[in-house]
């Protein structure tokens, strides 16, 4: 969907949001078929992307993905699974208490970093063997958004996650 223009009703709705999200989890992968590493922190590089994540050098529209921290328990539910821990799922970073596909087609902050939203983050062939058979289908429209790194800068679990005008 294109954005609005700036002047219409729905884009006022479309930009109200009623409080910051959190951002709970990063991980970092730091080759192919390795585990997520959770870490308390990470450097997130303009048009790049984490320090230490396997992607850190390729394309700027995938320079990090996230995942809605909300949605883990349901694709756990949808899987056949009490809980999920967020390195199954294979997103570089958790938030909470905002929604992400909101920030499709648009910029955000988490904490010093200036992201845009660039597409939904589908799942891969890959949730059938970390979820069990019916992953994929589990995890589907839940998959979460990939962002381009548009200004770098430190994350922190507990940066707070906000949308910002163009």
């Amino acid at each position: 969907m294109r954005n609005p223009p700036p002047d219409s009703a729905l884009h006022v709705l479309m930009t109200q949001f009623p409080r910051a999200g959190r951002l709970e989890w990063i991980g970092l992968r730091p080759a192919r078929d390795t585990p997520m590493q959770a870490v308390p922190d990470a450097v997130a590089r303009t048009g790049g992307g984490l320090a230490g994540d396997r992607y850190a050098g390729g394309s700027g529209k995938r320079g990090a993905t996230l995942i809605q921290a909300e949605h883990l328990p349901v694709i756990a539910a949808l899987s056949g699974h009490a809980e999920l821990a967020p390195a199954t799922l294979r997103r570089n970073l958790v938030v909470s208490g905002i929604p992400l596909i909101a920030f499709k087609g648009r910029r955000f902050r988490i904490g010093d970093v200036v992201m845009e939203g660039t597409e939904p983050c589908d799942p891969c062939s890959r949730m059938e063997q970390a979820l069990g058979p019916g992953g994929y289908n589990a995890m589907r429209g839940m998959g979460g958004l990939c962002a381009r790194i548009v200004s770098g800068g430190a994350l922190r679990i507990g940066d707070a996650v906000e949308w910002m005008e163009a």
